[in-house]
């Protein structure tokens, strides 16, 4: 098979780089309340069973990881011990565990060839996340390349059917995320995560995910109490809070409406800390895994930094 083109993909991930802050001298875990559930996207280096020993370190309930290399296609099947490794301690770790898919995946691609690609490679990643046990992976829809948007949610639709149909049986579910809507990317308005639902043969394997970076990007204004509510209103009359199956906490770069994808520290960029206040202590969300994908160093401390700025409104 010809290489792929990548070029009609957009989204890009946070690339995880050595912060310029003063590292801690030896990492005080968080002490999180009893059935909250927090953390952060934890790495994998080394296998998958090294992120549970990770985010134990840290103190999180709550852990996105990836199940392969996110800038590869393609990866060997995980090994039968390697899984049930992973499984046995995650269970023992307490800890909620979900997956994010490699962002190669461009399910709303017209080309021929990057669309079977692109359902091959997520059937792989899902084989994966179902051998580890894991209940959801988060996926961005996908982007038209000016296509234009109906012909890229229904190509969309097309790559989710085909998906399904390859994974007969899986109870690991795909949580369509909120994009910024960088570029051509789809799923930069609440519409088209709730067109996808209303339109994949069986809604029952899918749920979305909430990035507030994202949404602030894409013009939704959860800076304010007033577009906060706002804006979980239209989740509830869309698809439910219960179809959000995670939140990603992520301050935002750029300023409402930008459509651009750039993550920062909680509280450092242009939402502040309200927004993530009121999420934690949002009984909507209760139940609800929430993760940073903040910009970190190899230690994580940035990641319990951040989550200890809302250690006072966490219960």
């Amino acid at each position: 098979m010809p290489k792929p083109r990548l070029a009609a993909v957009k989204a890009k991930p946070v690339k995880a780089k050595a912060s310029s802050a003063k590292k801690s001298q030896a990492l005080e875990p968080l002490h999180i309340p009893p059935g909250v559930l927090i953390g952060a996207h934890t790495s994998t280096a080394g296998g998958v069973l090294q992120s549970i020993a990770r985010a134990q370190a840290c103190g999180f309930t709550a852990a996105q990881i990836f199940v392969k290399n996110n800038k590869q296609w393609f990866a060997p099947p995980l090994s039968d011990t390697e899984a049930k490794d992973f499984r046995v301690a995650r269970k023992a770790s307490g800890i909620d565990f979900f997956a994010h898919n490699s962002y190669l995946v461009n399910l709303a691609s017209q080309d021929a060839e990057m669309f079977a690609t692109s359902v091959k490679a997520m059937v792989g990643e899902l084989e994966r996340a179902e051998a580890l046990e894991l209940p959801f992976i988060v996926m961005h829809p996908g982007s038209h390349g000016g296509a234009g948007e109906d012909a890229g949610l229904n190509r969309i639709v097309q790559g989710l059917d085909e998906i399904v149909k390859k994974t007969p049986g899986f109870r690991c579910k795909m949580a369509l995320e909120i994009t910024a809507g960088q570029g051509n990317a789809l799923g930069y308005r609440l519409e088209h995560l709730g067109y996808l639902l209303d339109h994949v043969a069986t809604g029952k394997r899918f749920g979305t995910c909430l990035d507030t970076a994202h949404l602030y990007a894409a013009g939704y204004n959860v800076r304010t109490r007033e577009g906060y509510e706002e804006t979980v209103a239209q989740v509830e009359k869309i698809f439910g809070t219960k179809r959000v199956l995670g939140l990603h906490l992520n301050d935002s770069k750029v300023p409402l409406g930008k459509r651009v994808d750039r993550h920062a520290h909680l509280g450092e960029g242009e939402i502040g800390l309200d927004c993530f206040k009121w999420i934690v202590q949002d009984p909507r969300w209760a139940s609800t895994p929430k993760v940073l994908e903040t910009p970190k160093s190899e230690d994580m401390h940035e990641d319990v930094e951040n989550i200890q700025k809302l250690a006072s409104y966490l219960q």
